[in-house]
């Protein structure tokens, strides 16, 4: 099989305009940011295992910190674009790839967490959707995502980690 890439823009990097903040994005980002924050504090305050382990050390330090570092580092400027030779370029949303490495695994590690309600892990692994999925849609569609995604998977994020 053959690929043949399409020739790059006729335009220098140069010429590329500015990225311009979707009117709101700060806020929208700055909720981001708390509800993010709110999950984290949700997921520490989880019961530990039992007996001490790598699954119940993980879920204490290493999970909440990815949901409030995904959460927190949102960035529209970095989406989806095609770089200077025509190829596609998957944005990431702002997040780098260890704090999605640790947000992918969850789906992985809920059998471990026996100790916990299946309520708490359907929260649990909704927790980790919502970010993962803020992050993707925040990468494939930034401008619809600060309009009204952003918020709506927020409200998703909160109702995950509702306390009462």
């Amino acid at each position: 099989m053959t690929i043949a890439y399409l020739p790059g823009s006729a335009c220098p990097p140069d010429d590329v305009p500015p990225y311009e903040p979707w009117e709101g994005q700060d806020v929208v980002l700055a909720e981001a940011a708390v509800a993010g924050r709110r999950a984290a504090g949700w997921i520490r305050s989880l019961p530990g295992p039992p007996v001490p382990g790598p699954v119940g050390a993980w879920l204490a330090g290493a999970l909440p910190d990815a949901v409030e570092t995904a959460m927190g580092s949102l960035d529209p400027a970095a989406c989806d674009r095609t770089d200077p030779d025509g190829r596609v370029v998957d944005g990431t949303g702002g997040v780098d790839a260890a704090t999605m490495s640790t947000l992918a695994v969850v789906p992985c590690v809920l059998s471990e967490v026996d100790w916990l309600a299946p309520d708490q892990q359907v929260r649990l692994l909704a927790v980790a959707s919502v970010v993962t999925g803020t992050v993707r849609r925040l990468a494939d569609d930034p401008g619809s995502a600060i309009t009204y995604g952003v918020a709506r998977l927020c409200g998703a994020l909160d109702h995950a980690v509702r306390t009462a």
